[in-house]
């Protein structure tokens, strides 16, 4: 056993694992991406899909991720090295994505901080007035950078503080508060006249509305709201005691991602109803449009109450943008650390450096830089970023990892290592979902979101 591996920090408890690594899931995906896909489609229906593939394919990749990071004491790179030098590559490719996500994930962060003050010092109509205000912001340059400064020094001085002193306290506090607030405005939006027309619109299936594009969607946000392929889980499963049960803690992990998810619909459909009288702002956009430019609009059309729920929602979002950056962060720390052989504090250093001065490269992707269109006329560098990390590497390392474990080191390697504190009654289903079934489905998440951005599929 090497130095690093003794000396390796370990989560206080199960507790502690389950809320930072449901923590690192429920990011701005979870947010912004969630609502709009049940909004488009079919509300219940596309909800039940989510449902299945999160307790399925979902659970068994997070089971499989944990695992390996648990046994092996390593982050991926390392994960995958303790088998064999030769299949370190898939360590290494796993490695990347974080690192091409977290410069980008902290400008957005940085949207969001801009947001919360916004609501705090001006008007609520000067947010809501169509996405002037937006664009105006991100294509700042200077403003821009500085509130992804102010986002960025609250990462780092929190996984600065250590595994258990930084990243489980901070998650202990912002994950209760965050489930607390979402809840706290859902409640209020069932209040308002018309939110009931939004409810049902949301929970109740449209089987009209299913499809293959609707399948592939749900599969996809599946994939990508439970932080699979990041190196994030093997990550957090590296800092594991061997006597918590793995079995159980995914379970947790996978019902709290899920709840959240459902949570944020319940705010953001029914208030959108309410105020603009149907569901089709939500269905029509995602992502930034949805967050940054319809919601305000949303919050304006409340009346008095458009002050207060615009921060309070900005709080809860920049708590879900917050705990997902300090998976991030640490995850890249923990991978040059490992492979490196360096102590944490010098790994954290040259992670701030790279993360913030791409950070400001793709900041001024909106304004400076603005003329570089990777994707097409209107692109930017995060578009490029996003895609290139989400719909292309990330399947491709998970179906490498699922190649790895079903076919090289065999699923009874993990099943073993589950078992050091679980019984695991269905590890003969888990085998097959690693061997075949999550192999079939990464393959065609990685074709239909290629295909999509090049306008050959649409979803």
């Amino acid at each position: 056993m090497s130095e690093t591996t003794k000396s390796r920090a370990t989560w206080s408890g199960k507790l502690a694992f389950v809320l930072s690594a449901a923590a690192s899931a429920v990011g701005l995906g979870s947010m912004w991406r969630f609502p709009y896909l049940a909004a488009k489609y079919g509300g219940g229906t596309f909800l039940l899909m989510y449902f299945v593939f999160v307790f399925t394919i979902g659970l068994a990749l997070l089971l499989l991720e944990t695992s390996l990071g648990r046994k092996t004491g390593q982050s991926s790179i390392g994960a995958f090295k303790a088998f064999g030098k030769k299949y370190a590559f898939i360590g290494i490719f796993m490695s990347a994505v974080p690192f091409i996500i977290v410069p980008y994930y902290c400008v957005i962060g940085g949207w969001v901080t801009k947001y919360l003050f916004g609501y705090i010092v001006t008007a609520p109509e000067a947010l809501a007035d169509g996405g002037n205000y937006f664009s105006g912001f991100i294509t700042s340059g200077a403003e821009s950078i500085i509130f992804m400064l102010i986002f960025m020094a609250l990462t780092y001085f929190i996984v600065a503080l250590g595994v258990n002193k930084g990243i489980e306290k901070a998650n202990l506090i912002m994950m209760p508060a965050l489930i607390v607030m979402a809840a706290a405005v859902a409640i209020y939006a069932l209040t308002l006249p018309g939110a009931m027309d939004g409810l049902a619109y949301y929970l109740i299936p449209d089987f009209s509305k299913f499809s293959p594009e609707l399948i592939i969607s749900a599969l996809g946000q599946t994939f990508f709201t439970l932080s699979l392929a990041m190196g994030i889980m093997v990550t957090y499963g590296s800092y594991l005691q061997k006597s918590t049960k793995l079995t159980s803690s995914v379970s947790q992990i996978a019902g709290t991602t899920f709840g959240v998810s459902l949570l944020a619909g319940l705010m953001i459909v029914p208030a959108t109803f309410a105020a603009l009288g149907s569901g089709d702002a939500v269905a029509q956009n995602s992502g930034p449009s949805l967050m940054f430019i319809i919601l305000p609009q949303v919050f304006e059309n409340l009346g008095g109450a458009a002050t207060i729920i615009g921060v309070v929602f900005f709080v809860l979002v920049l708590f879900a943008a917050l705990t997902s950056s300090l998976s991030l962060v640490e995850t890249c720390t923990s991978i040059i650390s490992d492979g490196a052989g360096w102590s944490r504090k010098r790994s954290l250093i040259v992670t701030i450096v790279y993360v913030t001065l791409m950070g400001v490269l793709v900041n001024l992707g909106y304004s400076s830089l603005s003329f570089i269109q990777p994707m097409g006329e209107g692109s930017s560098i995060l578009d490029l970023l996003d895609f290139i990390s989400n719909s292309v590497m990330m399947p491709i390392a998970a179906l490498l990892t699922c190649v790895f474990v079903g076919w090289i080191i065999k699923p009874q390697t993990l099943i073993d290592e589950v078992r050091v504190s679980a019984r695991f009654r269905l590890a003969n289903v888990w085998s097959v979902v690693i061997k075949y079934i999550a192999p079939v489905m990464l393959v065609v998440i990685l074709i239909a979101y290629v295909a999509q951005t090049m306008g050959l599929f649409s979803m």
